[in-house]
């Protein structure tokens, strides 16, 4: 289906994309990759992309011909959005696109029964990301969660290492024990807690894996705590991501954070990799000065934003915070 919006921008929603329309999306998602250095879509939306979902829902914003904008709603404890611009769009044109995309996405979740709808703002242009906050906000989003991404150069300088034991993750073995500690630890959380055997393999698949990366911290014949590393070969420069790190909930307390923390980074550094990367929720503040005491800086923030959006059968917006 599609909205006209005006002469200039027109958004067109689907469930499935053509290959023409799948050619087209991948082309504005590498320019705009190339552009800021980094990929505009996180890895769930990305996976969404390319393998399917149920909740999957594509939004093209079409100008002069040329794709401007896409957007993407995808579906996991709640319904998601995300937003990629064109690198070299006009920001009357931006303006115009964010609102109909806005308007088409809040019309979809309205007619599949309503409820939140959390957006993440994630854009690294930063005249770009503003418009989209101002777009958001002038919508009915309000801003939920402030996401920071540090980075720190490589290798760390720590006199102080607490050196823990570590293994790799061994595919078709570890799965159960490490699905049990990350949802322990992440229990309630929107994105990372609540994990199933799916999610896990969706990325033991992605070329990106390695299990050598994947470091686990056994005590007491459990796994009690882990660090998940991840090699950015496409960004700019090239970044070692501590992915995920957690300690299963009966181990707090013994500085394992901290220690699985140092392995990541020291794994990342022998990789040749010359700068660490992570991200943590503002609100985290013992996190974020964990990060900050092994010379993390904050390197740009990210924003969820959240709307209630009101079931309709009439296929009206509906969004109210």
């Amino acid at each position: 289906m599609a909205d006209s919006l005006s002469d200039m921008v027109q958004v067109e929603v689907a469930r499935t994309l053509s290959d023409d329309d799948r050619r087209v999306v991948e082309e504005l998602i590498e320019v705009n990759r190339r552009a800021t250095g980094e990929h505009p879509l996180s890895d769930q939306f990305r996976l969404e992309l390319e393998q399917g979902s149920d909740g999957f829902k594509a939004l093209l914003a079409w100008s002069g011909g040329h794709l401007a904008a896409y957007a993407q709603l995808g579906r996991s404890a709640h319904q998601a959005l995300t937003i990629a611009l064109a690198d070299n769009i006009e920001s009357t044109v931006a303006e115009q696109v964010v609102q109909g995309l806005i308007d088409a996405a809040c019309r979809v979740v309205a007619d599949d029964g309503g409820g939140e709808l959390h957006w993440w703002i994630a854009d690294p242009r930063a005249h770009l990301h503003e418009c989209l906050l101002c777009e958001a906000a002038a919508a009915g989003f309000r801003l939920d969660r402030t996401l920071l991404q540090m980075r720190v150069d490589l290798p760390i300088d720590q006199h102080d290492r607490s050196s823990v034991s570590t293994r790799p993750f061994v595919e078709g073995a570890d799965e159960l024990a490490w699905l049990e500690v990350n949802n322990r630890a992440f229990a309630g959380h929107h994105e990372q807690g609540g994990w199933t055997l799916e999610s896990l393999h969706r990325r033991e698949r992605e070329p990106w894996f390695d299990p050598e990366g994947f470091l686990l911290h056994e005590r007491e014949g459990r796994l009690a705590a882990f660090c998940w590393t991840k090699i950015h070969l496409e960004t700019t420069p090239v970044l070692g991501e501590i992915y995920v790190v957690a300690v299963h909930p009966d181990f707090h307390g013994l500085g394992l954070g901290r220690a699985l923390t140092v392995a990541g980074l020291d794994h990342i550094s022998e990789q040749g990799v010359g700068v660490g990367m992570l991200y943590v929720d503002e609100a985290n503040a013992a996190a974020v000065s964990l990060y900050r005491s092994l010379g993390f800086e904050v390197h740009r923030s990210d924003h969820a934003l959240v709307a209630h959006i009101q079931a309709s059968a009439h296929r009206q917006t509906g969004a109210t915070t």
